[in-house]
């Protein structure tokens, strides 16, 4: 136990390409859970936690960690299990999404695996906890699930999800007409997230749940269309974890196809705080923007419309 906690923190600066590190760990049973290294800030025995009255649930407390008040989210719980019992035998992985920092509780923490994001896969419908799972993966003859802890967040602390009034021009469509765009994202609720800010936009999406899903897409409509896909296309929005092939994976393979070359491909991620710039402009990326904030995903999207398309691409390093 102790080398996984130590070395937590040093294998968050991992950035591979079309490969993670997974955290494993258990809730209230013997089921494998696992979580993207990169999320992780560090692992620690539970702290003593204070109870905030009128919180979620979900929330047992916050705890003070490091100079910072951390909400701890009971993960056994969120995920229909009912609450973790006999908190001070229990772990808590402190991490980092879409611009803020929390804890997860759980019961224990086993060891890190390095995988490839091929080995990942989108859950098969029937197995459990379907609801709250994005992707799956065998290991040693043993299912692996991966929560989706977007969707948690998202009904823990759920933010704004309407763009700002002062971003909707009325005259926008008028002038530069409906736009498709791509959305590809692993998460179900990310994925909701997306096109409802799409559409007030009055934006069309298309919506993959991987990256291989969204290339065999695109690649086939290249086949099929006279004219680039860029005119098409307004901009290609991807996750960047994802079964499968992931987003930096998306975005190299569109840059190396002469038919795709051309899109517009933001890379709208989690993980905050720790992102690697250089990886984003190695793969080719126009853009990246931190998850869910929709007045700068508009914003993204909007400067797309006004500047047309000729915009540049990063070179690939």
């Amino acid at each position: 136990m102790g080398g996984v906690l130590e070395s937590v923190n040093q294998r968050t600066q991992l950035v591979g390409q079309n490969r993670l590190e997974l955290l494993l760990f258990r809730l209230e049973g013997d089921q494998l859970y696992g979580i993207n290294v990169f999320k992780v800030k560090e692992v620690l025995q539970c702290p003593p936690l204070t109870v905030v009255p009128q919180s979620n649930p979900f929330v047992r407390g916050v705890a003070h960690i490091r100079g910072s008040t951390v909400p701890i989210i009971d993960l056994n719980s969120a995920i229909g299990r009912g609450p973790a019992s006999d908190l001070d035998q229990h772990f808590v992985i402190i991490t980092e999404y879409n611009l803020r920092v929390q804890g997860f509780l759980v019961a224990a923490v086993e060891r890190i695996v390095n995988m490839n994001w091929g080995d990942i896969h989108p859950p098969p419908r029937g197995v459990g906890h379907g609801n709250y799972l994005t992707a799956v993966t065998d290991l040693d003859g043993k299912l692996v699930e991966i929560i989706d802890v977007e969707k948690i967040l998202a009904e823990v602390s759920p933010g704004s999800q309407h763009i700002s009034e002062g971003l909707l021009s009325a005259g926008m469509l008028e002038r530069h007409g409906t736009k498709h765009i791509i959305v590809v994202d692993d998460s179900s609720i990310a994925r909701k997230q997306i096109v409802r800010c799409i559409k007030e936009l009055g934006c069309e999406a298309t919506t993959f749940n991987d990256g291989r899903q969204a290339y065999d897409y695109l690649t086939q409509m290249a086949a099929e269309c006279d004219s680039p896909l860029s005119e098409r296309f307004l901009m290609v929005i991807s996750d960047i974890e994802m079964p499968e092939m992931d987003g930096y994976t998306l975005t190299a393979e569109i840059r190396a196809n002469p038919n795709l070359q051309d899109l517009y491909v933001l890379l709208h991620t989690s993980l905050s705080g720790v992102f690697n710039n250089a990886m984003v402009k190695k793969v080719g990326a126009n853009a990246f923007i931190a998850k869910f904030q929709p007045d700068v995903l508009a914003e993204a999207v909007v400067e797309r419309i006004q500047s047309g398309p000729d915009e540049p691409v990063n070179a690939v390093a």
